[in-house]
């Protein structure tokens, strides 16, 4: 159920974001819930560099999807989105472990990501699976440059970090 996205799956990786970022609102975090998903072409570059899949639904429809990045040698997940009305079904765990496979398969040591430690489906739940936070004496310069990009855009109005997932070979 885990496949690389297509070019016809991108407007609806973007109606993904949108659904799954609507629940921030719930915890007063509207900015979050507000800020637009990938532009088209941002995703395009993704899907075509083989580096965005999608967790689809019996009939073949992407419910979930993650996209990642490579930051100083690590594999780095930029996005991991589960649509509100299949949560619950460990899709966002299935992804992480198919982006860790795929990271293994590659040579690379670590999943890195950026995430608000405060909520219960970001920071926690990467606890859960296996990701450690990182003190800023730990941040490379490409997780660094992230967190800076992150705080220019308005991001750090709640807590937010880095976390690494060491993999074993």
């Amino acid at each position: 159920m885990i496949r690389p996205a297509e070019e016809n799956d991108l407007p609806l990786l973007q109606d993904i974001e949108r659904a799954a970022g609507a629940c921030f609102a719930d915890i007063g975090m509207a900015f979050v819930a507000e800020d637009e998903p990938l532009p088209l072409d941002v995703l395009r570059e993704y899907q075509r560099d083989s580096r965005a899949w999608v967790y689809t639904d019996p009939a073949g429809h992407p419910v979930a999807y993650l996209l990642a990045d490579i930051v100083d040698g690590n594999a780095h997940i930029e996005q991991v989105s589960v649509h509100p009305a299949h949560a619950g079904r460990r899709l966002g765990h299935a992804l992480l472990e198919h982006a860790a496979h795929w990271a293994r398969s590659r040579g690379h040591r670590a999943l890195t990501l950026t995430t608000f430690t405060h909520v219960p489906w970001n920071g926690p739940y990467y606890q859960r699976r296996g990701f450690r936070y990182l003190d800023d004496a730990q941040l490379t310069p490409g997780l660094y440059a992230i967190r800076a990009s992150e705080a220019a855009h308005g991001l750090d109005q709640w807590p937010r970090a880095c976390m690494r997932r060491d993999l074993t070979p």
